[in-house]
């Protein structure tokens, strides 16, 4: 019999935590809602126009007690936790988000859906990168797909997995932040042509919030 692999008791209930804080979500369906942030450290995909570089290297970033990371969202009356990173998938976010749901929390999650999925989500943002393509089975659970337009050739990408997600998953194109003068006219012409696409900004870059 093969041995089973578990991991080190030292570690089971610890993730590694790039920065945590309370803002409103700024994209995508549920943009402008009072939201927890729990950025996670790790990244295996690398887009070159990441705004969190910072997050890839898990072992930059401390590790938390997820017990300690429920308390401090405990402080705060809004019911919504987001996980993101980096990317969250590369740990076993499971009993985060059993602990989530049993202190009363909403789970959200971002992710590209390079590693497999773990955890009980309300909701999944599935934003899948050309430089390391989505599990099939993450892209069956997405609630959201949100496509970072960055040239021309994204609305085909973005074409590609509408085609597979989920019928009743919501669709939205975001312009790349650096790139937005340029992209949004052109999201904009595509969304009045192919209207079952709407538009995401970044609306926290906007407002000044993280």
């Amino acid at each position: 019999m093969e041995p089973t692999l578990n991991p080190p008791p030292s570690t089971l209930h610890l993730l590694p935590v790039m920065e945590h804080f309370y803002t409103l979500q700024g994209e995508g369906f549920h943009q402008g809602k009072a939201a927890y942030f729990i950025r996670l450290g790790g990244c295996d995909v690398g887009c070159v126009w990441c705004d969190v570089k910072d997050s890839w290297d898990s072992g930059k970033h401390p590790l938390r007690k997820i017990e300690d990371m429920i308390s401090e969202v405990k402080h705060y009356p809004g019911k919504i936790v987001v996980i993101t990173g980096g990317e969250p998938l590369m740990h076993d976010l499971t009993e985060l988000t059993e602990q989530l749901h049993q202190s009363g929390f909403k789970t959200h999650m971002e992710t590209s859906g390079s590693s497999p999925l773990s955890g009980n989500w309300d909701w999944i943002t599935l934003s899948p990168k050309k430089f390391k393509e989505p599990l099939p089975e993450v892209v069956a659970h997405a609630s959201e797909l949100k496509i970072v337009v960055y040239n021309k050739s994204d609305f085909a990408w973005a074409e590609k997995w509408a085609a597979q997600v989920p019928s009743q998953c919501k669709l939205y194109l975001q312009p790349e932040w650096s790139k937005a003068a340029t992209v949004t006219p052109l999201i904009i012409g595509y969304i009045k042509a192919h209207p079952q696409w709407q538009l995401s900004l970044q609306i926290h870059k906007y407002i000044n919030v993280p």
